[in-house]
């Protein structure tokens, strides 16, 4: 049987230039892998073949799946105790409405967001708060199912336009939105994966780089602990995310999400993401080829 079965994501969930990359990020870990030398056999199939029910058997799973049929069809081999990258349950996790459920109000520093159906009408008083004056009366929208897929899924409005962005959603078919209170500074995103062997974050507003970084006031260690803990806590093993930082010390994050394209730091990432499988491969006996 195959010993590593990489599954690609369905090109819906990579909208824009990410489908370019999230197809780089799986095929540069299948060469680091290939590049061990071990003998194992790699496999690639697609999300859509994984939710029509065809999947070959295999030691280990790669997963970019994000929908969630797919994800329930991989299900069974989570319980059996199978290695899938990331877990099936954990990419149902990210999606918004399980992920705000999970996150919001906790300890983690995460801002105020409200799951409505799209089709509903949004509590004045909910938006009242989630505006606020330091806010400037914006609000994030966002759909509460699966990651973006399009630009017009992640937006942000007046306070006093929410029902008419709403609208818009549902008109699409979105059944949930997510509310979310704006959190005012710069972003960074991150990119990392589990047992802290990679980690490298960037400001969103210029695509990264040293010097970027440098100027960008950022406690590094809070940040990381930041990142770790969400994903920790949505039991994700290869993840990204964004955060907004106020103030050096006070990182906040806005968003987490399963496998993301590691496009600045691609190489690097496929090289820590192929050792981390490979470790996993072993401590689970399925490190020598069939």
């Amino acid at each position: 049987m195959p010993d590593v079965v990489a599954i690609s994501r369905n090109p819906i969930y990579s909208p824009l230039q990410h489908r370019s990359n999230d197809s780089a990020i799986l095929e540069a870990t299948l060469a680091h892998l290939a590049h061990q030398g071990r003998g194992w056999r790699l496999v690639k199939t697609s999300e859509m073949e994984v939710a029509n029910g065809h999947l070959p058997a295999a030691h280990l799973y790669l997963n970019m799946c994000q929908g969630a049929l797919a994800s329930e069809q991989l299900m069974p081999l989570e319980a059996d105790g199978a290695i899938v990258v990331n877990r099936p349950s954990s990419v149902l996790n990210c999606h918004r409405h399980r992920l705000v459920k999970r996150l919001a109000g906790g300890a983690l520093p995460f801002p105020r967001t409200l799951i409505l159906p799209s089709t509903a009408a949004a509590p004045a008083d909910a938006l009242r708060e989630l505006a606020g004056e330091e806010a400037g009366e914006r609000i994030w929208i966002k759909r509460g199912d699966v990651h973006a897929e399009r630009p017009e899924d992640v937006v942000s409005v007046p306070a006093v336009e929410v029902p008419a962005a709403m609208a818009a959603f549902a008109d699409r078919g979105i059944p949930w939105v997510a509310l979310q209170q704006h959190v005012p500074g710069p972003i960074v995103k991150f990119y990392a994966v589990a047992d802290g062997r990679f980690f490298r974050w960037y400001p969103a507003v210029n695509g990264g780089g040293a010097a970027a970084s440098a100027d960008l006031r950022v406690d590094e260690d809070r940040l990381k602990a930041l990142a770790f803990d969400a994903a920790a806590q949505l039991e994700l093993e290869v993840f990204g995310g964004d955060v907004a930082v106020p103030r050096p010390g006070r990182p906040v994050l806005i968003d987490i999400n399963d496998w993301p394209s590691f496009a600045p730091f691609r190489e690097d990432a496929a090289r820590a993401i192929a050792g981390y499988v490979c470790d996993r491969l072993e401590e689970k006996g399925g490190g020598e080829p069939r």
